[in-house]
C-alpha cells in the first residue's frame, strides 16, 4: 500500500489552466472554422465564374447561368470583349462570431468566344 500524498499547493491548478486556455482554443476553432467556410465558398465562386463564362462564350445568358450556381448573396459579373468572355462572382463569407466583420471572396474566370456562336452577350 502507497501513501496518499497530502493536498498542497497545487491544488485546483488544472482548473485555473484550463480556464485561462478554453477562450484561446475557442478562438482557434472559430478561426479554423471561418477559414473552411471561406475555401468552400470561393470554390463555388469559381464553379458559377466557370459556367457564366463558359454559357456566355456560347452566346447564352453568362450572369443568369452564373447566378444558378453562385452561393447565396453573390454578384455576378460577365463583361465581353472582343473575343474572350470574362466572368467574375464575389460573395460575403460570414466570420463565425457576431461581431466580426464580413469576408469577401472572389473568383474569376476568362473563356474564348465560340466560333460559329451567336454574338456573346452577359
Amino acid at each position: 500500500m502507497t501513501p496518499r500524498r497530502p493536498a498542497g499547493r497545487d491544488r485546483g491548478s488544472f482548473t485555473a489552466e484550463l480556464a485561462a486556455g478554453l477562450p484561446a482554443l475557442l478562438l482557434l476553432l472559430l478561426a479554423g472554422l471561418t477559414a473552411v467556410n471561406a475555401v468552400t465558398t470561393k470554390a463555388a465562386c469559381l464553379d458559377a465564374a466557370r459556367e457564366a463564362a463558359l454559357a456566355a462564350s456560347r452566346g447564352e445568358a453568362g450572369g443568369a447561368a452564373g447566378s444558378r450556381i453562385a452561393p447565396p448573396g453573390a454578384l455576378v459579373t460577365v463583361s465581353v470583349g472582343g473575343d474572350r468572355v470574362t466572368a467574375t462572382v464575389r460573395a460575403p463569407v460570414r466570420a463565425l462570431g457576431a461581431r466580426l466583420p464580413r469576408i469577401s471572396v472572389a473568383a474569376t474566370t476568362v473563356a474564348a468566344v465560340e466560333p460559329g456562336a451567336p454574338e456573346a452577350r452577359p
